[in-house]
């Protein structure tokens, strides 16, 4: 029997346990507010399951622009509340819960012809605030540098694909990233999972109640009853479908992926300035293995939500174009090796998206709380926030929140003697995963080895390819990437675990 069918088996074999019990809480959906419900409530002494319809970071979670961000967008728009929970979230992830998977990078905006010294004062002025954020968190400065103006010369070194005519130099600033967002879901979701929670993927909520909710096993088609005194609906986009009282208006923000090579000698990520908008820009991210990310649209959604939402070409050519705006080679279509778009979970409002606050909202109502709105960032404040709710709304015996001080799987000091690619990806379980990779060195694809899918299915709940392709590596990105890796990756889910 392969891997994947024992995990596939072990989950069916708990989700019946599951439906024999009473829990305290059930959670529906294992994005990372979801699985970080999941890891609050486990860890203040409740019994809880979290399920999703799908895998673990299935939805929004796995689509963001991988920035653990400080909320200077939200300081502009005078929402200094949500911009300090921002910067106190980014600074716990830095400092305790994730220093493995968050680190501080470093961000150019280029004084171009286009940015008039009046608007670079205004978004200097805007960092400097933004540092003072960082103090008022208590990050320290030896963990995100502050702001600082750069000659044209040093913009350059950074950003070698500058256009070089009329550029003034730049602003540089620093602020939080992840290597990759999906990585953080399966650190939270694991984490949850040691302090006692079930978490279940590929069991879909048909319908919620006060008592608990109706599931369906999707490997199997069984469904169960699975009693809780309290729901946590954590369904992102989704949520209205389970709790009609919500209503949601999702914002569809698209990332392009570009080919390695695109951008040669970009080492810091980059704002620009979107024409038009005072205070919007578009994300240029390098990553490890050479491609580089640009994004990020925000557009209303209208009509039923997809599982996977589309790229419309419209989007490529508008980020294309802000892009171009600055390089002194164009980058083309061609270029763009792969897209993808994700979907926020805003609460309806008038006006356009970009400008409904980034406030996460908790509503409850006969044994039902539901969280939405937020952003990863801010991930276990929104947690926290609901099940405080679930606990009062229904007199759950529990403790105050831990997750503060809770480090996530792999947060401990990272072995020595590991490449450092798997300790920025492992952290502290790097050398664990080291041997693996040792006894299963074949490349998979961007350098990812059989090693370490075979450690996804034996420790991270993989069950298929998708869940290896998609969500443990992001090799999937790139459907060329993805095709040449799919032979590999059947074959480790083909071995067994004596392998």
């Amino acid at each position: 029997m392969d891997n994947g069918s024992l995990n596939a088996r072990r989950r069916s074999r708990e989700l019946r346990r599951v439906a024999e019990e009473r829990l305290d809480v059930l959670v529906v959906g294992l994005g990372a507010t979801g699985a970080g419900a999941a890891l609050d409530a486990a860890s203040r002494g409740l019994s809880v399951a979290a399920i999703d319809a799908h895998d673990l970071a299935f939805g929004t979670s796995r689509w963001s622009s991988k920035m653990i961000h400080g909320g200077l967008r939200y300081l502009a728009k005078g929402q200094v509340d949500v911009a300090y929970e921002s910067a106190v979230e980014r600074g716990i992830l830095l400092r305790t819960t994730a220093p493995h998977l968050v680190a501080a990078h470093p961000y150019l905006l280029p004084l171009t012809k286009a940015v008039s010294r009046r608007q670079a004062a205004l978004v200097m002025s805007g960092y400097r605030l933004g540092d003072g954020l960082r103090a008022a968190a208590r990050t320290p400065r030896r963990l995100l540098p502050g702001p600082t103006r750069l000659s044209a010369a040093h913009t350059r070194t950074l950003a070698p694909v500058l256009d070089g005519d009329g550029l003034r130099g730049a602003l540089l600033s620093w602020d939080g990233r992840l290597l990759d967002d999906a990585r953080l879901v399966v650190a939270i979701a694991r984490t949850a999972a040691a302090h006692g929670a079930r978490v279940l993927t590929r069991c879909r909520a048909l319908r919620l109640t006060g008592q608990g909710a109706l599931v369906r096993d999707e490997l199997t088609g069984e469904e169960f009853d699975v009693r809780a005194r309290v729901v946590i609906n954590a369904a992102g986009v989704w949520a209205g479908g389970l709790d009609p009282e919500v209503r949601l208006r999702p914002s569809r923000g698209t990332h392009l992926v570009l080919t390695r090579g695109t951008l040669p000698g970009l080492i810091a990520g980059m704002h620009v300035p979107i024409p038009g908008e005072t205070n919007r820009f578009a994300l240029v991210l390098p990553q490890r293995d050479g491609r580089v990310y640009v994004g990020l649209t925000d557009e209303p959604v209208d009509g039923p939500v997809p599982d996977v939402p589309e790229v419309p070409e419209e989007d490529v050519r508008t980020l294309l174009e802000v892009l171009n705006g600055v390089l002194e080679t164009q980058v083309t279509r061609e270029a763009v090796a792969g897209a993808y778009a994700g979907l926020r979970p805003l609460l309806a409002a008038d006006g356009h998206t970009a400008d409904i606050s980034r406030r996460h909202a908790v509503l409850s109502h006969d044994g039902i709380v539901t969280v939405v709105g937020g952003k990863l960032t801010t991930y276990r404040r929104m947690a926290e926030d609901a099940v405080d709710e679930a606990v009062s709304s229904a007199k759950l015996p529990a403790r105050r929140s831990r997750t503060r001080k809770i480090p996530l799987a792999g947060a401990g000091p990272r072995p020595s003697g590991v490449p450092l690619r798997l300790a920025e990806r492992y952290g502290s379980e790097a050398g664990a995963v080291h041997e693996l990779v040792k006894a299963h060195p074949a490349e998979v694809g961007l350098g990812i080895t059989e090693g370490e899918l075979l450690w996804s299915v034996r420790h991270e709940g993989a069950l298929d390819e998708g869940d290896l392709l998609d969500r443990r590596t992001r090799i999937g990105l790139v459907e060329q990437d993805r095709d040449r890796a799919l032979p590999a990756t059947r074959d480790v889910l083909r071995r067994t675990p004596r392998d």
